[in-house]
């Protein structure tokens, strides 16, 4: 099971399990859905949005052990920041330079999977054209970032197999 031991939660609920049930609908693709934390009408009508579309689930809005086991993992992404190193940081500089032009032209000057004072500076470029903040650390509300292409994320296109369980 992708979201194992998480706890009955509705509209109401707070922390760190909404957060998970969060990122899992975005990632039905619900690119609308703010990984936020809070269990409001947005998270209760996706809730209901999702769970309408996969039978045989109740669309009651609430999130217990059936609709956890029907939604992908939604465990965080890493955060990546300077020092940080690996395959995800790789292909994190791989869809940075890709997408340069995009935002600005800067780019990490190299796929090495370190992550340099390049790779910040195109982090914060990245930010600054999704428009979130511009702290140079990849963490949930920039893997949320949208790329403007058909139900894509700068996490989608990294690659959901980071995933931290």
């Amino acid at each position: 099971m992708a979201n194992p031991g998480q706890p009955t939660i509705q509209q109401g609920s707070t922390g760190a399990a909404v957060r998970r049930l969060q990122r899992a609908l975005r990632r039905t693709p619900n690119l609308s859905l703010v990984v936020d934390g809070v269990f409001g009408p947005a998270t209760h009508q996706a809730v209901i949005e999702f769970q309408q579309g996969n039978p045989p689930l109740v669309a009651d809005g609430i999130v217990g052990p059936h609709t956890w086991a029907a939604l992908p993992d939604g465990g965080p992404m890493p955060v990546l920041s300077l020092g940080s190193t690996g395959n995800v940081v790789k292909s994190l500089q791989t869809v940075l330079t890709n997408g340069a032009a995009q935002w600005g032209g800067v780019t990490p000057q190299g796929i090495d999977g370190i992550f340099g004072a390049h790779t910040e500076a195109a982090v914060m470029a990245f930010q600054a054209w999704g428009h979130v903040i511009v702290d140079g650390v990849v963490g949930d509300q920039t893997w949320s970032v949208s790329l403007h292409a058909a139900s894509a994320t700068l996490e989608t296109e990294v690659g959901l197999e980071y995933v931290i369980g």
